[in-house]
């Protein structure tokens, strides 16, 4: 009887945490995962492969609007999840606000991507916010199946940056922005109290069902 009551609640907690989620959020992730799909199938053109495997942390922001950040009082919101081992974290909600770089000429929104090379910067921005440039170092990204041609400040940047537009994926420096976790709505994923530390960093807390897309892709 205990353990069939332990079943009927566990159940009624992942009811509810599905009917929290917006739709807005889960289409955010699908977006999020459709992004590092369309990168993934072009080789020459992607992340290379090595400094994929070394990062601690990936982060997608899709759709970036261009007027957000003409006008302000609006944020680029993606996901970002980190590597334990061969496997990734569940996914966590993130928000860039607006930096001081200017977008391409004529892009009306941009997908962006950033590989968080090392767990100091993971701490940096689990500690409230980090803005990138300051108190992390940031550069954009080399393209291309192998890394060797990274300049030396790519290398040694705790966070490298990627924007993808027009069909164009390449390097994109974001010095300027802030960065940070979105709480309110990581607990419309996880539930209220869930920190994203937990997520990120814990290793216990499996990825929601919702977050199949995004899960898979990572798995590059």
């Amino acid at each position: 009887m205990r353990t069939l009551l332990s079943v009927v609640l566990i159940m009624g907690l992942a009811v509810s945490l599905a009917a929290s989620l917006s739709s807005r959020e889960a289409k955010r992730i699908d977006e999020a995962a459709a992004v590092l799909k369309a990168i993934h199938t072009v080789p020459d053109k992607d992340i290379p492969q090595d400094l994929w495997q070394k990062a601690a942390c990936v982060a997608v922001i899709p759709g970036l609007k261009k007027a957000a950040f003409v006008f302000g009082g609006e944020y680029g919101k993606g996901l970002m999840s980190c590597r334990h081992d061969d496997r990734w974290s569940g996914p966590v909600f993130v928000q860039l606000e607006k930096g001081s770089w200017g977008l391409q000429i004529g892009a009306q929104s941009i997908d962006l991507v950033l590989l968080v090379m090392n767990t100091d910067g993971v701490e940096k921005l689990l500690k409230n916010k980090v803005s990138l440039g300051a108190e992390a170092s940031v550069a954009g990204g080399p393209v291309g199946r192998d890394a060797r041609a990274a300049t030396d400040a790519q290398l040694k940047a705790e966070i490298l940056s990627y924007s993808r537009t027009q069909g164009l994926f390449a390097g994109i420096n974001l010095s300027g922005g802030v960065l940070q976790t979105d709480q309110d709505d990581t607990f419309d994923l996880y539930g209220s109290g869930v920190q994203p530390r937990e997520v990120l960093l814990g290793g216990t807390i499996a990825p929601p069902a919702v977050a199949k897309s995004l899960m898979s892709a990572l798995q590059r």
